[in-house]
């Protein structure tokens, strides 16, 4: 393993959304409070998900790992695009580094990312609800597999994509869909029948699941279950992922 050149890549990709923070740390938690501050007020006091937990409560662990995906997605796509976009892709390609340092590094500072995103959220709601913590393992289990999963979906989207056009159909026909039908406003128990069987399908919402469970200590599907979902659907997208990476496609032609 090349440590040296995999951190100085890792080490570049943060201090690129490090340098417009407003942009790519701020904004996201001030968009993730405009959706509490509208859901809760309006649904607070109608509706109630789980027994003696407040739905602001239940909203609020949907609503932090929905920024962390997005921004997760974001971060890895945007780069990789923008340096093939440019033509700066060959320094990188061209560095003693294996497809697998590669994609730690891209990876890496995507999770970072999205931490930060998730923890300024996490933090800022706190003025606002009283927020349990339940099982803290299981919280960063999810937030790990939550933020790589996208992370290395957003350098899938990279390499495959010939322009941003294609960029934003993938996030807004595919990321932004599954985020927002993955339970993250509601709980699949109080979907009409089919509408749980379709989520069942949806990765996103075991994500989301696991990661409200280390928070309230509950959720619509088994623990254990989300975990292994969510486990082997990170483990074939990373396959595929470095495959791409190994191979080359669209990035050494």
């Amino acid at each position: 393993m090349n440590w040296q050149g995999m951190y100085t890549l890792f080490a570049k990709e943060v201090w690129r959304f490090m340098k417009v923070a407003v942009q790519t740390l701020f904004a996201p938690v001030l968009t993730v409070l405009l959706y509490l501050l509208v859901f809760a007020s309006v649904l607070s006091e109608r509706l109630e998900v789980y027994p003696n937990i407040d739905y602001s409560a239940f909203l609020i662990p949907g609503l932090i790992m929905m920024a962390m995906l997005q921004n997760a997605f974001s971060n890895s796509s945007s780069s990789l695009f923008q340096a093939k976009q440019n033509g700066n892709i060959v320094f990188a390609l061209l560095a003693p580094l294996s497809g697998l340092e590669f994609f730690i590094a891209y990876v890496g500072a995507s999770i970072l990312r999205g931490l930060l995103v998730g923890l300024g959220v996490w933090l800022t709601a706190l003025f606002f609800v009283d927020l349990p913590l339940r099982h803290g393992a299981y919280l960063l289990l999810f937030a790990l597999l939550g933020n790589g999963l996208l992370g290395i979906l957003g350098l899938i989207a990279a390499i495959v994509s010939d322009k941003w056009d294609h960029i934003s159909a993938f996030q807004n026909f595919v990321i932004l869909p599954l985020s927002f039908l993955s339970g993250v406003f509601y709980s699949i128990h109080n979907l009409p029948t089919f509408w749980p069987q379709v989520s069942a399908f949806n990765p996103f919402f075991y994500i989301i699941d696991g990661f409200r469970y280390g928070f309230l200590g509950v959720s619509d599907a088994p623990i254990g279950f989300s975990v292994m979902v969510v486990g082997v659907f990170f483990v074939a997208i990373s396959g595929l992922c470095l495959w791409l990476l190994y191979t080359g496609y669209k990035l050494r032609n």
